[in-house]
């Protein structure tokens, strides 16, 4: 076997010993694991880059669409032009607002009511939906409670919680939290119950105190699938945000819509939705990239899973 292996190896002119070969293979290239991997790299970079210019190119095209139209429409008079305001109709009326120093002032409070309320309802979720998915008495408790309420529209409530708070902040504050609270518990309890018992018991038998178990295994197991319910009730949280500045509100953006339904003041109405549908980007966009920093892996993952 040593000499056929060694007929095979040719070296300077002659043939070198089984020996030589086991030290020369020492010294042979890696395979070229790496060569394969960094052109990937980069080439989901590129893709991401380019999918931040299409979604920016494809905004634009919207707007100029929109544009478009709202020109034509004046111009063949298909319907009233009153219904459809222009996109630079909505520009100079949000300079308007904001000449007359009203626009921050009803941005600024929406997006406040939004934050505590989404923050309270996030609290409330993760202590409620992890006593329920770790303890079977509070889940005897609670579950029959939350499934006989939780089909209940949300909006259902604000007459009730303007009856309870009041017309001030705390209702409005209520019925955003109450609109986060009950679809996020629901992915709290899933990804607590969806941790592997395998990873729990190699904690337990390494020693891992129950706190640790919960810390370091359970939650760490669960919290992706407590962002993605973060992002799924992000939505519910705007819509129960503008319904309650709808009722007993004298500020907001969903106040405006209101105020500009009575007089008829369509830009009025664009510019408001506008405004919430940017609010809802940015902190979609804050909460993405939260969760990009905390769970690279689920990109790197997902990079390999997509390939178009």
């Amino acid at each position: 076997m040593k000499a056929d292996f060694a007929q095979k190896l040719p070296f300077g002119g002659r043939m070198m010993s089984f020996h030589d070969g086991l030290v020369l293979s020492q010294f042979a290239p890696e395979p070229h694991v790496e060569e394969d991997v960094v052109p990937r790299k980069i080439l989901e970079e590129r893709k991401a880059r380019n999918d931040k210019y299409y979604k920016a190119v494809s905004l634009a095209i919207f707007f100029v669409l929109w544009q478009v139209v709202c020109y034509l429409n004046g111009q063949a008079n298909w319907f009233n032009p009153v219904f459809l305001p222009s996109p630079l109709m909505v520009v100079e009326t949000g300079w308007q607002y904001l000449m007359d120093g009203t626009l921050v002032t009803h941005i600024g409070i929406s997006f406040f009511r939004m934050i505590a309320g989404f923050l309270i309802g996030v609290v409330v979720a993760l202590v409620l939906g992890l006593a329920i998915a770790m303890r079977r008495d509070v889940d005897n408790i609670f579950s029959p409670i939350l499934n006989m309420v939780g089909p209940i529209p949300v909006f259902a409530f604000l007459p009730i919680f303007l009856i309870w708070f009041g017309i001030g902040e705390s209702s409005k504050i209520a019925l955003i939290a109450y609109a986060t609270f009950i679809p996020l518990m629901t992915y709290i309890i899933d990804g607590v119950k969806a941790t592997d018992p395998l990873l729990i018991r190699s904690a337990k038998s390494l020693g891992a105190t129950e706190w640790q178990v919960f810390t370091k295994v359970i939650l760490n197991s669960a919290m992706p699938h407590i962002f993605a319910g973060m992002k799924i009730t992000l939505a519910l949280t705007f819509s129960a945000l503008v319904v309650a500045e709808m009722m007993g509100a004298s500020s907001g953006l969903g106040y405006i819509i209101v105020n500009a339904k009575n007089w008829f003041k369509m830009a009025d109405m664009f510019l408001a939705a506008t405004l919430i549908g940017l609010e809802y980007t940015l902190f979609y966009g804050f909460l993405c990239l939260i969760e990009k920093r905390l769970f690279r892996w689920k990109a790197v993952a997902s990079g390999k899973a997509v390939e178009k």
